[in-house]
């Protein structure tokens, strides 16, 4: 299967690419194909059944949250995160859950949402999402949620690996040592070579404009996590370090600050963790390729950005592309999913 740049750097939420992004996707996919089928109109309830993982720890990586945003019409890439709180709490009181964002039916969060001692022999995180009507089931859709926001329909998973997308690659690759092969015959850089693939979807404009956003909603989180104090949410009351880190930094007021490697480490270490603290809280993120290790990516970058008085956006696109090959690789050969090997 092609995998491209874009499909390991999604714009997200937090804390979890597996257990909030993929679900949402999910629920949105399902929400999305009720419509396409003109079943909407018939719909009287929708339920959700989480399993393995996904139940497992799904209250507490806001699995069931997702679900619900993601039936009301809602992505992860477009969702505004400050907006999920209140039309939660809006959907708890009135009992009403608007489909699509589109039509409303009712919604009783412990009848409708269930949260399952079992599990699905394909994936860990898995999930099914049934539209009943008046008279019975309308259509059923198992997910799998199989790391850095990909999910995986049943029938893709009967097949046991997800569709060819069709999409065919100039330099396609499997190993480390089939990309190296192909960079020193063809003279190309490992990001020259990734450029060269992503063509295949779209143009050059198009893929330098989409690198650049994402490089804009990671300097985005970055900066939101310096901002924030307080506690992070979860209900252990750990206490947000960033912002007081960052200002401790600013306060050492050394001329040479990035002359020392530990003094660097200091600030690439400050950086990774304002991410992940803005991913713990549910903000806007960046998978790289997942939540669980979304704060190395945008660390180096904001580094090197921010102290390297030459860096350019040329930088932004090179980076990004040479580090997804690597993304790719290890979705190729390994697994991305906290579920099955850990973050």
């Amino acid at each position: 299967m092609a995998i491209s740049v874009f499909d390991l750097f999604k714009v997200g939420i937090g804390p979890s690419s597996s257990h909030t992004v993929g679900p949402m996707r999910a629920a949105a996919t399902f929400a999305q194909g009720l419509f396409e089928q003109g079943l909407q109109e018939q719909v009287q309830r929708v339920e959700i059944r989480l399993y393995g993982s996904l139940s497992a720890t799904g209250v507490g990586h806001a699995t069931d949250r997702a679900c619900v945003m993601g039936l009301m019409g809602e992505w992860p890439d477009s969702i505004d995160p400050r907006s999920i709180g209140p039309r939660i709490q809006q959907l708890r009181e009135s009992g009403e859950l608007s489909l699509g964002g589109r039509s409303t039916i009712a919604f009783d969060w412990h009848r409708d949402l269930l949260l399952l001692d079992e599990s699905l022999p394909y994936h860990p995180n898995a999930m099914s999402l049934s539209a009943f009507a008046a008279d019975g089931l309308l259509w059923r859709q198992t997910y799998y949620s199989v790391g850095g926001g990909f999910i995986v329909e049943e029938a893709e998973a009967a097949e046991g690996a997800p569709a060819a997308n069709g999409v065919e690659l100039p330099y396609d690759f499997n190993s480390a040592v089939e990309l190296l092969a192909l960079c020193q015959r063809h003279q190309l850089r490992v990001s020259e070579l990734m450029m060269a693939n992503e063509r295949a979807w779209r143009s050059d404009a198009e893929i330098r404009s989409g690198l650049l956003h994402i490089w804009a909603v990671m300097r985005e989180c970055v900066e939101q996590g310096l901002r924030h104090e307080g506690t992070l949410p979860g209900g252990l009351d750990v206490p947000r370090r960033a912002a007081k880190l960052h200002r401790n930094l600013l306060e050492i007021g050394k001329p040479n600050v990035i002359s020392s490697t530990l003094s660097a480490m200091e600030w690439v270490n400050l950086f990774a963790l304002a991410v992940n603290e803005e991913n713990a809280a549910g903000g806007r993120m960046v998978t790289a390729p997942t939540n669980g290790a979304a704060g190395i990516i945008p660390a180096v970058l904001h580094y090197y950005m921010k102290f390297n008085p030459e860096a350019s956006d040329d930088d932004v696109v090179d980076f990004f592309l040479a580090a997804a090959a690597v993304g790719i690789l290890c979705k190729k050969n390994a697994s991305i999913s906290g579920a099955e090997v850990g973050c």
